[in-house]
């Protein structure tokens, strides 16, 4: 899920390579607010998927494009984006149950990332340490046998929150807006 420290940081290849990224990652004060802005990357776009999305099957998530779409967004660095993909489906699960544990616990992962590129450190943890728990919840619930869920290790994905909740915010000025961590969230 992450990467070591001697890899380069290459995002891995897109899970739904025919639907664009947005042109930009939405960042307060720097960026214009995609859906309030005029000058937002999604203001007032049409989209051809339905108003509310359908929630994805547990069983069968490689087959919710908002799903794989959210995990794309996340690996390419747009946090913000990525968590309104994932709320959808988080609403559309009724928010409550297992799934839409994992899914809140996903979308505090992305807040997560969102934090850290604003360069609000106590957000950061604020909302890695949200994302352990919920992570933790979701494995909990899921019981001992359960390994992977919606493609992905649970407990791995709440160690990883929990060393982003515990690892100090540095960011670096030469690369403003970047991640100042390296999680790329691979499914199996």
């Amino acid at each position: 899920m992450s990467r070591p420290d001697n890899q380069p940081a290459t995002p891995p290849a897109r899970l739904l390579p025919d639907r664009a990224l947005p042109p930009y990652a939405y960042l307060p004060g720097q960026t214009p607010h995609p859906t309030r802005d005029r000058d937002g990357h999604s203001f007032a776009v049409e989209s051809d998927a339905p108003d509310a999305p359908a929630p994805p099957d547990a069983e069968n998530w490689r087959f919710c494009p908002d799903y794989l779409y959210g995990i794309d967004l996340f690996n390419h660095g747009y946090c913000w984006e990525a968590h309104e993909a994932w709320e959808g489906l988080w609403v559309a699960c009724g928010r409550q149950g297992t799934q839409a544990i994992f899914l809140q616990a996903l979308i505090n992962l992305a807040a997560t990332g969102f934090k850290a590129r604003w360069g609000s450190a106590r957000g950061m943890q604020a909302n890695a340490r949200t994302a352990a728990r919920l992570f933790q919840a979701a494995a909990q619930q899921l019981g001992p046998k359960s390994k992977c869920y919606m493609g992905f290790d649970v407990h791995a994905l709440a160690a990883q929150a929990k060393a982003l909740r515990d690892r100090p915010l540095a960011v670096n000025p030469e690369a403003p807006g970047a991640l100042p961590f390296d999680l790329v969230l691979r499914p199996e």
